[in-house]
């Protein structure tokens, strides 16, 4: 694996402002800092993100891995990230074969600040081939306290998604940015450019992706592209994203708060070993 060469431009990711509270008092609070970050691509321009700006090189190389416009980090040779311009420069080694035809259909998604996908959202998901093994409920319950006990953006400002990669139950990487759609492409970067053997972890799923929001089709391809076979939501799935979960054999878990979840697709996968007492019964007189 070449690895590109990649700026360090992170930008601060919340602003202090004064805002009148419901008695009218001045308060003030922080906001999250969204910003534009126009990707070029051998000098042509592709696309504007709108992001935190926390990680912009991971996140514009996660980006162009998930819309399988590059096969992997091998392809590209420096992003350089400019702040004062508001630009992130990609160069490739070798060009990107037919890009005006593979980016002129746009699908805009679901995603929180209307993200977008070049292509078919389907396109080549029969070839994706998920690793082996389980996910516990335990290991629901102990992602779940983890992310609760984390020191975020959202708690000191509000208006964000997060996501994150576990290893088992241990935190690899924990990403916030207003849409989640950034927030995965800028996993899928970091992932991207790590030595991602295999941990042996037994039959237990060695990697487990988190996120705040809801299991669309397009969070949970961008999963299943990371080779990550199990997700759990705070929020809930919607039709074509069980859709997709169902047919890739990815472990879609929602609703997941405390002691709670939903396991929407393919519950295989799944094993009790954490189970809640059951909540008493109420005593008739």
């Amino acid at each position: 694996m070449r690895l590109p060469q990649l700026t360090e431009a992170r930008a601060p990711l919340t602003e202090s402002i004064d805002a009148l509270d419901e008695f009218g008092q001045r308060r003030a609070i922080h906001i999250p800092a969204e910003r534009d970050l126009t990707v070029y691509v051998d000098k042509r321009e592709l696309v504007t993100l709108m992001t935190l700006g926390a990680r912009p090189e991971w996140l514009t190389l996660g980006y162009l891995i998930n819309q399988r416009l590059i096969a992997s980090v091998d392809d590209i040779e420096s992003i350089t990230v400019d702040w004062e311009v508001n630009a992130a420069s990609v160069k490739t080694r070798h060009g990107i074969e037919r890009i005006e035809e593979r980016t002129a259909k746009r699908v805009v998604t679901t995603g929180c600040g209307q993200g977008s996908v070049f292509g078919g959202l389907m396109d080549d998901l029969d070839r994706i081939r998920l690793p082996e093994g389980v996910l516990r409920q335990s290991q629901v319950y102990a992602i779940v306290d983890a992310i609760r006990l984390k020191e975020s953006t959202y708690k000191s400002a509000g208006s964000v998604h997060a996501c994150a990669l576990f290893r088992g139950t241990e935190l690899a990487l924990f990403v916030e940015d207003v849409g989640r759609h950034n927030a995965v492409d800028t996993i899928a970067g970091w992932l991207a450019l790590q030595d991602d053997a295999p941990r042996d972890v037994g039959e237990t799923l060695d990697k487990v992706f988190y996120t705040t929001g809801r299991l669309t089709s397009e969070m949970v391809i961008k999963s299943a592209q990371m080779g990550v076979a199990a997700v759990i939501s705070r929020s809930g799935i919607t039709q074509m994203g069980l859709q997709v979960a169902r047919r890739v054999g990815l472990c879609a878990v929602g609703r997941a708060t405390n002691k709670h979840f939903l396991c929407y697709a393919n519950p295989e996968r799944l094993v009790y070993d954490a189970v809640p007492a059951a909540a008493p019964q109420a005593v008739r007189g």
